[in-house]
């Protein structure tokens, strides 16, 4: 079987695990964000940590478990976002204990803790158990993926200058543009579809998640070239990493749930975007 080949099967098979786990929503979905986090700390850590150990011995994964935990059994926004600052502020201080290499190893997995924390968070509550939950997840969906789609096929029809050479050498200007159109253009019939009103604000949300998802892409390949690595693991067959291939929807999934959460609660931030 080609690579071509296992990258389709790959995709068409995530897509439907995800789709249907996001159509049911409540605990389905919070074990699929719980699955997400608990990845992507695993690989952030193969990446980022010079040594199999990192002098802290399982506290970072102990953490993270508790962690792990809370999100599964439905606690409030306020607790889980308790705890993440907890995790965080426990590492750095355990790895200040360590000698100089050990703390900046501790560092990183704090930062790991963080990261991966947050994007389960904020996936979790944006999907919550309600129909904007689900309209909110879905929009999400189509932003991010239309804006990989257009970007990819932009960039390599325009070409020209590069976006990020030190970083991905192969993303483009004509590229991020494109994407970022592709990704308002799916928001918006996404939304349309739906029937919501607020298109016009859905439109400029459609807009940040584009840019903030492209970011979050270079985000990952930035720490990807940091620490000399091609991908972020090897689970998904001919992707690469979960984080290769989340990278860019952690990122928006954490726009989307700071801007639902301006708009309503932190604990249903969706209702603040597509109002019952």
């Amino acid at each position: 079987m080609s690579n071509l080949q296992l990258r389709v099967i790959s995709a068409v098979v995530l897509a439907v695990v995800t789709l249907g786990l996001t159509w049911l929503g409540g605990l389905p979905f919070r074990l699929l964000c719980a699955a997400m986090t608990v990845l992507i700390f695993y690989e952030w850590t193969r990446m980022c940590r010079p040594v199999a150990a990192t002098g802290l011995g399982l506290l970072p994964e102990a953490l993270l478990l508790v962690f792990v935990g809370a999100l599964v059994a439905g606690l409030p926004a306020s607790w889980l976002l308790l705890l993440v600052a907890v995790m965080v502020v426990v590492t750095v201080v355990v790895a200040s204990m360590r000698q100089p290499s050990m703390r900046h190893a501790g560092q990183w997995d704090a930062s790991g803790l963080a990261y991966a924390a947050i994007a389960g968070l904020s996936l979790a509550l944006l999907r919550d158990g309600d129909h904007p939950g689900l309209i909110a997840i879905l929009f999400l969906f189509a932003v991010v993926w239309a804006t990989d789609i257009a970007a990819y096929f932009v960039g390599r029809a325009v070409g020209g200058p590069k976006l990020a050479p030190s970083i991905s050498p192969g993303k483009t200007q004509s590229g991020a543009l494109g994407g970022a159109v592709g990704g308002v253009v799916a928001g918006l019939l996404l939304a349309a579809a739906a029937g919501a009103g607020n298109l016009a604000v859905l439109g400029v949300v459609a807009l940040v998640l584009s840019l903030v998802s492209q970011a979050g892409d270079l985000f990952e390949s930035w720490v990807k070239r940091r620490h000399n690595r091609k991908d972020s693991g090897t689970l998904i067959p001919g992707h690469g990493g979960v984080m290769d291939r989340v990278d860019g929807l952690v990122a928006a999934a954490i726009a989307l749930y700071v801007i639902g959460w301006i708009s309503a609660t932190a604990d249903h931030p969706a209702q603040g975007l597509f109002p019952v």
